[in-house]
């Protein structure tokens, strides 16, 4: 996989024809260009649709056939969800897709004419402009079982953000009209919450129903650690509560349908969940990974979504890049600035990574043998969120090794950073 400019400007040679494409909702714009920079043909304009599309392609062989061009790179700027229709139509021809950030477009405009005027027309050509000077990526699209698992695992991401969004808007609920629960159930959430909340959601109910028919509603839906006596405790808050006492019809509806909203969003979460599970169980180095105490199914589906096949890549440095944990240098002359993590990758992927490295340097052995030597080491001590940037380093080598190499996972290999480091001992 070439990843340097040099070896992305060696692409383009005399044969090749570059083009820049404008990606829109409806209509995209192309330009195209020689290796020199040369402009070949005119502007054109297609729509998003499989004639859109095809008309392309047509303009683009012409263009090459007379141009005697015998390759096609085609630039896009990725623009939300807009492009991924075209890049899956250019997957079945022999042209080369390539993307340039967003950020060097807009930059980039005005060094043709001094003018950042932003249009249909003028970026194309900026776009065809950073492909002829390797300023780009080669996308990678998910095939098949990696495919499936990044779009459930987007799935899971959207329904958490619903299922919080629910759970927030009923604690929003309880605290205008009785503010006193929480005092008797620590969370809402349980069974028998939920069973009392759809029963007698109000403190009028509450003392209306009393606390021996509250026990037996329990009861009869065999649900444990509820009794009596929560019910009693019950019974007093609802006597005792300063909820608000109007609108109370409107109140009961609009707990009903918070909680058919909630129970909704939990029952998809659990679906989501079980079909991440059962595509992770294909991959054949998921299963020794959750074997590493301190990881779990959402940690390990997740990192495999965002990264894919990780044998597609040649080292850990590589993954390290794509979670924009590569370290960045600010310095000049004399001075020297502070190291920091770039940023410039998927920010789900470091998401995870951190999210992972908290209970790994909590519940794991190695990894909290490794976070106290990073953090108490004599020689360049790191504080604690340096150190666990370095375990998020760490777990994508381990991810690393075991993905492409197909190994068990080693404790004593991971400690190698600590014995390598610790001084020898006098003969």
């Amino acid at each position: 996989m070439s990843t340097t400019q040099n070896e992305k400007i060696r692409q383009v040679t005399e044969t090749t024809m570059v083009i820049g494409v404008d990606i829109a909702s409806e209509v995209h714009w192309a330009r195209a260009f020689d290796w020199r920079g040369l402009e070949l043909g005119k502007v054109i304009h297609f729509e998003n649709s499989a004639e859109g599309f095809a008309s392309f392609q047509n303009w683009a062989s012409e263009l090459s056939a007379k141009a005697g061009k015998d390759q096609t790179i085609v630039g896009l700027e990725p623009t939300g969800h807009y492009w991924f229709t075209l890049a899956a139509s250019l997957k079945e021809t022999p042209m080369k897709l390539v993307l340039v950030n967003p950020y060097h477009v807009k930059r980039s405009k005005e060094l043709d004419d001094g003018n950042p005027t932003k249009n249909d027309r003028k970026d194309p050509k900026t776009i065809a402009k950073l492909v002829l000077e390797g300023r780009y990526q080669i996308p990678y699209i998910p095939e098949s079982l990696y495919a499936e698992l990044r779009t459930v695992m987007n799935l899971r991401w959207r329904i958490l953000k619903e299922l919080t969004s629910a759970e927030n808007r009923i604690q929003r609920w309880l605290k205008i009209y009785f503010p006193e629960y929480s005092q008797v159930f620590a969370s809402f959430t349980g069974a028998a919450s939920i069973a009392l909340l759809k029963e007698a959601p109000l403190p009028g109910d509450i003392s209306a129903l009393g606390a021996e028919k509250i026990n037996a509603l329990w009861r009869k839906l065999k649900l444990r650690g509820v009794g009596m006596k929560r019910a009693e405790r019950l019974l007093k808050a609802s006597r005792e509560s300063v909820g608000c006492t109007q609108g109370l019809s409107a109140a009961k509806l609009e707990i009903r349908l918070l909680l058919e909203d909630f129970e909704a969003k939990h029952k998809q979460y659990q679906e989501v969940m079980a079909q991440a599970e059962a595509l992770c169980g294909q991959i054949p180095a998921a299963a020794e990974l959750l074997k590493i105490k301190g990881l779990g199914l959402i940690t390990v589906a997740g990192i495999f979504a965002e990264i894919g096949d990780v044998r597609r890549f040649e080292s850990p440095r590589q993954l390290q890049k794509l979670a924009g944990l590569a370290l960045k240098e600010n310095s000049s002359g004399k001075y020297k600035g502070r190291t920091q993590i770039s940023r410039r990758g998927r920010a789900r992927l470091r998401a995870i990574l951190f999210q992972a490295a908290l209970p790994l340097v909590k519940n794991n052995p190695e990894f909290r043998k490794l976070h106290h030597y990073y953090t108490t080491r004599e020689k360049n001590p790191l504080k604690k969120k340096q150190s666990l940037i370095a375990i998020c380093c760490k777990l994508l080598r381990v991810f690393f090794v075991i993905a492409t190499k197909g190994c068990a996972y080693d404790r004593e290999k991971l400690l190698a950073d600590i014995r390598k480091n610790q001084p020898q001992k006098a003969a």
